[in-house]
């Protein structure tokens, strides 16, 4: 990579050297940060763009698709308009990266979270290099230092971004950076959407590999019968067709009253604590252990007893209780215990079947949210070998998993490694330690 000809000291010691002419100033004297929305008529009935923090990508993409009046959005809501920068300033939004240059903003102005900043430039400062000035290490380290309240609630505050040290060369070089940044940026992102597909062909394989297995076994020769349910299908002959209460010893769900949470006592674990496959006590979520002990009456889990999450983003994840730690479960997660005629993991299995899942689902399609209900789960059948076999199958599905989850591995490496990537190439670029060379100033267009 090629260097400046000659640089000077910066003056700031987290950016070192910068090109000799180039120049440090406060951000806040080449942008309006958190630019006032009086502009804007608050009773107006004109639809505009609504950006929730969901709607904005780590990789700077945004979703319009949402619009709604200006008189419904004008007091709640950040405001901002066409070709401005948002950046988010909540934890772990901001270390994340989200944030976005709103030059596809379908509208001239729209309104979000309160949990962005918005930033939006003056005549000598190129918005979209200032928006790749957000997207680099530097921007993001040194605010993450700054970041000020609670656990969890933790923000980086205006102050910061408006004192921030921008380096700038003239408006020029400028663009001529931006759109070299804009094309690098876009080489590497389609390298890192070819790999995440990858991530969802391998995750596709995984479901093929248990569905084919806790329906039809791995015996590729078995003769089949008909189960007579419709989306269990063909199942091998001399199978048998279980309903689920007749396998378990209990089918309930965690505490549908709030509790009062405590900074000590028994964890209190919800459906975000359920992963795939296993459970992760919070840390930040505790109950008294008098109420703890009075809410573990109502399900007592246990290890390897199975959780199911009945309602929200995860509904339907599955996971095995791999821990003797005493602790109690909100309502939005279901507890099946096992009987000793069925294998925990085969039962884990069975519930992790897409075709079961999806027939879960579809009690709730006219509900706003998807969910699968408690008084379902025990009516839902199984397809039952002998105890034997459960084994072999688990064994067989455990070890392909492990195949395909190796390859996975490396591929979230080298996602990992591209993504560290641009945002070092970024930052060195925007920082002057890589000179764009390749660019002819006069030809770029703004």
């Amino acid at each position: 990579m090629e260097r400046y000809a000659q640089y000077k000291e910066s003056g700031v010691e987290w950016i070192g050297e910068i090109p000799e002419n180039w120049e440090v100033k406060k951000l806040k004297y080449g942008v309006t940060v958190n630019p006032s929305k009086d502009v804007i008529d608050k009773t107006s009935s004109e639809l505009v763009v609504f950006l929730p923090m969901e709607k904005v990508t780590e990789d700077g993409k945004i979703d319009c698709s949402i619009k709604k009046p200006i008189f419904a959005l004008y007091n709640g809501f950040t405001c901002f308009r066409k070709n401005d920068v948002i950046v988010a300033k909540i934890t772990p939004c901001f270390e994340n990266g989200k944030g976005a240059f709103l030059n596809k903003l379908e509208t001239e102005f729209g309104f979000g979270s309160t949990e962005f900043h918005v930033l939006r430039v003056r005549t000598d400062v190129c918005d979209l290099f200032l928006y790749y000035v957000t997207k680099s290490e530097v921007f993001m380290k040194v605010g993450e230092a700054f970041m000020s309240g609670a656990a969890g609630q933790k923000r980086v505050p205006t102050d910061f971004i408006a004192d921030f040290p921008l380096v700038s060369p003239s408006k020029p070089e400028q663009i001529a950076i931006a759109n070299y940044l804009d094309r690098k940026t876009s080489e590497i992102d389609k390298l890192i959407a070819q790999k995440e597909r990858l991530l969802s062909l391998y995750e596709e394989e995984k479901t093929t590999i248990i569905n084919q297995a806790v329906t039809q076994g791995i015996n590729p020769d078995v003769k089949l019968k008909n189960s007579n349910i419709d989306w269990l299908r063909d199942i091998p002959v001399h199978w048998k067709v279980t309903v689920l209460k007749r396998l378990v010893t209990k089918i309930t769900d965690g505490e549908h009253i709030s509790p009062k949470f405590t900074q000590i006592g028994m964890p209190f674990l919800s459906a975000k604590d359920v992963r795939d496959g296993y459970v992760q006590l919070p840390n930040d979520k505790f109950v008294d252990y008098d109420d703890g002990l009075r809410f573990r009456n109502r399900c007592n889990p246990e290890l390897n007893d199975i959780l199911l999450v009945s309602r929200g983003a995860t509904v339907g994840r599955v996971a095995i209780i791999d821990t003797n730690t005493v602790f109690c479960l909100l309502g939005s997660v279901i507890l099946l215990k096992p009987k000793e005629e069925i294998l925990f993991t085969y039962f884990f299995y069975s519930l992790k079947n897409k075709l079961l899942q999806d027939n879960f689902l579809l009690a709730s399609q006219s509900s706003a949210q998807q969910a699968i209900y408690l008084v379902d789960v025990g009516t839902v059948f199984l397809a039952i070998p002998s105890f034997e076999e459960q084994t072999s199958i688990v064994k067989h599905i455990e070890i392909e998993t492990a195949r395909i989850n190796a390859k996975m591995a490396k591929t979230k490496k080298i996602i990992t490694l591209q993504k560290e990537y641009r945002t070092a190439l970024i930052s060195e670029v925007v920082t002057g330690k890589i000179k764009v060379s390749h660019l002819s100033i006069g030809e770029v267009t703004s």
